[in-house]
């Protein structure tokens, strides 16, 4: 058996935010309908991957043969984008770091070394690409609650987190988690504030918890293949890939959001001092240059280039000459 003390410290020593544990287990058949209300509403778009493998991410211990216990962690990605001017063409803040799906794997990889775990034998590391439901163990673990804006809200600290998890087939001393019912609900701490499904520009967000992933400006300018329709081009400026006006508007990262500590998540100064001119200009040296051990290489090349034709061809010649006259000059 596991001491969730000795867990818990390795999780801070590996650099990550937070810690909780949860006993595995089914999804509540709750969350197990909302699953299926999605896909059949098609609100997972293109994603074909979110429709398949239904079952193992609705029981952990079919993804991880023997599995006792799931172990989720959070780390803080936010930084505020010093230097940009508000005309200035953008990314997401976690595209201007190093791959996330890297630096957390990394890390769990760095708890389970010290707990004397072997990866593969006493259980798996988990970061985005596998069928589980990461924001409901994060939940389950007491790291937080799911926000209107779909995204885990920490509270007293926001929701710029990264997820990660660690299945293992060891029980542990104690856990945090509480029987669904008396788990904290999604929208709990939101109350009546709606200023995320305000804030986001093609209406992705269904104002309940839930988003049409469809519509979503993360989603169109990533996962999405083919041409971008004018009107997703307005709604993109000034980003040309993912989107943080949901996040941006909460609230909660309004008060608490605070710059990350991790030295791999700083944004990289090559990215931050990419001006329009810049990305209109940009090749394929340069891409690879600029996007090393980077997530947005998943876009690649020619999905970020579909991207600013996009922005651009909605961009009128007032705001262009806006932007090109306040923006810094450098080499």
């Amino acid at each position: 058996m596991l001491s969730s003390r000795d867990i818990k410290q390795a999780a801070r020593a590996a650099g990550f935010d937070g810690c909780g544990l949860a006993k595995a287990a089914p999804l509540s058949a709750k969350r197990q309908r909302q699953w299926a209300d999605y896909i059949s509403r098609g609100y997972h778009g293109r994603m074909d991957y979110l429709s398949r493998h239904a079952d193992l991410r609705a029981d952990p211990r079919r993804l991880v043969e023997g599995a006792k216990t799931v172990v989720s962690v959070i780390l803080n990605y936010y930084h505020p984008l010093s230097g940009l001017a508000a005309t200035d063409w953008r990314m997401a803040r976690y595209a201007y770091a190093d791959d996330y799906h890297d630096v957390v794997k990394a890390g769990l990889r760095r708890m389970m070394a010290s707990l004397g775990l072997v990866e593969g034998v006493d259980g798996r590391c988990f970061v985005d690409t596998a069928p589980i439901d990461e924001k409901y163990w994060a939940e389950r673990a007491g790291l937080g609650v799911r926000g209107r804006h779909t995204q885990l809200i920490v509270p007293e600290a926001g929701s710029f987190f990264f997820l990660g998890e660690l299945v293992l087939t060891a029980e542990v001393d104690s856990y945090d988690d509480a029987p669904p019912a008396a788990a904290p609900q999604a929208l709990s701490l939101c109350a009546g504030c709606r200023r995320c499904v305000e804030a986001c520009p093609t209406g992705a967000l269904l104002g309940n918890g839930e988003m049409d992933a469809s519509r979503c400006l993360s989603y169109l300018t990533i996962e999405h293949r083919g041409p971008l329709s004018p009107d997703v081009g307005r709604a993109m400026q000034p980003t040309i890939y993912g989107c943080d006006r949901c996040a941006e508007a909460c609230p909660w990262n309004v008060r608490y959001a605070s710059p990350a500590v991790h030295p791999a998540l700083r944004p990289r100064p090559a990215l931050l001092a990419m001006r329009r001119a810049d990305w209109q200009q940009l090749d394929r040296t340069t891409y690879l240059s600029l996007f090393r051990k980077s997530a947005v290489k998943r876009v690649k090349l020619e999905g970020l280039l579909r991207n600013i034709r996009a922005v651009d061809a909605a961009e009128g010649p007032e705001e262009a000459a806006t932007s090109a006259a306040t923006a810094p000059r450098h080499p």
